[in-house]
């Protein structure tokens, strides 16, 4: 009953947070100076223009009234019609989405593999030289933003040593049999590794300026989490059994030190989804973030509308499953 209880309110939570974040984002960018129909229009066009541009869009009508009609829209599936290219929101999104999905994936992957790898090592070579240059290396990765690490990447590997893609998401002059946007996983099901090469050759960069940061801040946390672990009774039983010093990390410490990584690693990755943004503008990767850059400039109203609902119903769908499953994990919170 208590994980039941736990389950209905966080449901309720997720549904007032994304109807808190509907009419907030609705509402600033229609205050915001600036006018997106003017931006449609040549130079020489007429008030009888503008007028009949608005009533097409529904600029015409008060704030609460837009509101009510995008409301009853998105209720049937329609988010709008982008402004700047004419065509449906929704079908936008949903096309950027999987290459989105797939580099924060990536990302998310190479810093857990990174993080873990780092905070294993500093523990089981703890108070000798490794462990202080994995402590400098991760706060060197905590104070340089993903951004910054993004074009450190472009400037050794695409600019003084280019051996890997800076640009874009796949080479165009390869044969493209893509029946969906998820590149990465068709490739694989097609057994197409010289795409899946290409693929991996443009979002190596990207991925891992997103996956720096988050793996000093997975390589920390466990660290300390171990730190505290390796301190406890059961682990010093099984040192008294004979046990091996790696052993009694992987085997007594780490599943009950990851208990609180997992729970981070759940939280960051909306975070890193949110990275995104400025990470595919520098490298010009065909993604959600810089649609969303894009939509921005243009003024594009139900664009950046749809872009922000569906970046808000990752975030709080992410969260959600990450609290359910501390819950369901934790046997304190399990049986109330």
């Amino acid at each position: 009953m208590a994980l039941l209880r736990t389950i209905l309110l966080r449901l309720l939570t997720t549904a007032i947070t994304l109807i808190g974040v509907a009419v907030i984002v609705f509402v600033v960018i229609r205050v915001v100076p600036g006018n997106p129909i003017a931006m449609m229009l040549p130079p020489g066009a007429t008030e009888a223009d503008i007028d009949r541009l608005k009533a097409l869009y529904g600029f015409d009508k008060s704030i609460p009234a837009q509101f009510v009609i995008w409301v009853q829209g998105v209720m049937q599936g329609n988010f709008g019609t982008s402004i700047s290219s004419r065509q449906p929101v929704l079908g936008l999104v949903l096309g950027r989405l999987p290459a989105t999905l797939e580099l924060s994936l990536m990302a998310l992957v190479m810093a857990v593999i990174g993080g873990g790898l780092a905070a294993l090592t500093g523990t089981r070579l703890r108070g000798g030289r490794v462990e202080g240059a994995i402590d400098v290396a991760n706060g060197m990765a905590l104070s340089v933003p993903d951004f910054l690490w993004g074009l450190v990447l472009i400037l050794l590997f695409g600019v003084l040593w280019p051996v890997f893609h800076i640009s874009g998401r796949i080479s165009p002059a390869l044969d493209l049999p893509f029946a969906t946007n998820f590149y990465l996983i068709e490739s694989i099901l097609r057994l197409r590794f010289d795409l899946l090469a290409d693929l991996l050759a443009h979002m190596l960069l990207p991925a891992l300026a997103l996956a720096i940061p988050l793996a000093a801040i997975i390589a920390q946390l466990l660290k300390q989490s171990l730190k505290e672990t390796m301190h406890l009774d059961y682990v010093t039983l099984a040192r008294t059994r004979g046990y091996s010093e790696s052993a009694v990390i992987w085997r007594e410490a780490l599943p009950n030190a990851l208990l609180p990584t997992l729970t981070l690693v759940g939280v960051q990755f909306t975070f890193l989804i949110g990275g995104t943004v400025i990470i595919e503008r520098l490298f010009s990767y065909e993604g959600l973030g810089n649609m969303a850059i894009d939509a921005v400039i243009n003024r594009d109203l139900p664009l950046i509308q749809g872009i922000v609902i569906l970046f808000a119903v990752i975030f709080t769908g992410v969260n959600l499953v990450v609290d359910l499953a501390y819950a369901a994990l934790n046997p304190r919170l399990r049986h109330g």
